[in-house]
């Protein structure tokens, strides 16, 4: 079988990842084409583990080496929209890491110069979009089963990190270098998974906490109030100092409700008719029947599900999937053009807790892009520990 020849800028935890993924045969029609990285050390490690692999200092030389295929691009989220337009420049197929990039405005200039290309593939790495758990809820919402979404409520906050994992480096944690905090590092998966399954929020308002609990200038801790605009409302928490931390996501809609514990377990009750004719029909004795711990077999019907999925799985999926699009033109499971909209919500959340008010999702691109360059300049007088 031909396999796709894939070059991997940043020989990182994650390029590392994927470099060992597709060395093991987990992706069966992949292999290595190239490796590029401008830390000397990781050109010593290249040759140890890889000895057969080019290894590139210069991304660029790597891309017009011939060497490879496609790319994946475990860098910087700033350098990713970059990197994307430069790969599809050369005709190169790109697989970009989570997040597409920190700002909206450049995810759009990848956007669209992606799409004067479409003979290109362009993916993102939304590996969660392969986990048969979320993609069971997004089947259930699409077809109608719980009706129509009335609430949503994620609280997300098994991200601990202790103090030592932002003092590995100067520029993590930092708006010069990544661009943001938990929104941009580890939650960049739900934001993505929430606009996905829920479709995307209109507005947002929110509490955002910066150096709230660790030494670092960006978000330790968020709460964001979501408005859908036809009356749906959410929340959405997550932070990096909860070390017993919480995954659960709620949805209801007015024929049901669905939980969804440490994204593994879902529950999912359906009304035997919608809420509001309940509401309109139902009798107070009835009503008491319920309250008192009568029988709901009357009311809803109960399913639980649960889903288990080894580490490694999922990325796996996605490279295959990416694969699969470049050789066969199969259907990406995350299309690059997707990236923005976690960064919107990203966005609008961070620029909601600067302006101190509720903002649209369709927020001014210029007035966010100013407001982090203020962030940024703040951070150049602040001495770095």
């Amino acid at each position: 079988m031909k396999k796709v020849r894939l070059g991997i800028i940043g020989l990182g935890a994650q390029g590392g990842a994927y470099a060992g993924f597709i060395k093991e045969g987990r992706v069966p029609n992949m292999e290595i084409g190239a490796i590029c990285d401008i830390d000397p050390a990781k050109k010593q490690e290249s040759q140890e583990k890889y000895p057969e692999v080019p290894f590139y200092d210069n991304y660029i030389e790597m891309l017009e080496s011939g060497d490879v295929d496609a790319v994946v691009t475990c860098v910087p989220h700033y350098l990713h929209p970059e990197m994307g337009i430069e790969s599809i420049k050369r005709d190169v197929h790109v697989l970009v890491e989570k997040p597409a990039g920190v700002y909206t405005k450049q995810v759009r200039e990848l956007n669209e110069y992606a799409a004067t290309k479409p003979e290109v593939k362009f993916a993102i790495m939304f590996n969660q979009r392969t986990n048969p758990l979320y993609q069971k809820l997004k089947e259930i919402i699409d077809n109608g089963e719980i009706g129509n979404i009335r609430r949503t409520n994620w609280i997300i906050t098994n991200w601990w990190r202790p103090q030592g994992y932002y003092d590995q480096s100067e520029w993590r944690a930092t708006w010069s270098g990544e661009g943001g905090g938990v929104l941009v590092n580890q939650a960049p998966h739900q934001l993505d998974l929430l606009q996905w399954i829920c479709g995307m929020p209109e507005k947002v308002y929110s509490n955002v906490k910066y150096g709230y609990q660790r030494d670092i200038a960006v978000e330790d801790e968020v709460t964001a109030v979501l408005d859908y605009g036809n009356g749906a409302t959410g929340v959405f928490v997550t932070c990096t100092h909860d070390v017993v931390g919480t995954d659960r996501f709620e949805i209801l809609g007015d024929k049901g409700k669905i939980v969804v514990e440490d994204s593994k377990k879902v529950t999912i009750k359906r009304l035997n008719k919608p809420e509001n004719e309940m509401s309109a029909s139902m009798s107070m004795q009835d009503v008491m029947r319920i309250f008192m711990g009568g029988s709901t077999d009357d009311i809803y019907s109960e399913e639980v599900l649960e889903f288990g999925s080894a580490w490694g799985v999922q990325h796996s999926a996605v490279l295959e999937n990416f694969a699969a699009a470049i050789l066969d033109g199969t259907d990406l499971l995350a299309p690059g053009s997707d990236g923005i909209f976690g960064v919107r919500l990203a966005n609008a959340i961070h620029l909601s807790s600067w302006l101190g008010k509720e903002v649209e999702t369709s927020f001014d691109e210029d007035v966010f892009l100013a407001e982090l360059n203020k962030k940024i300049e703040e951070e150049k007088k602040v001495e770095v520990k």
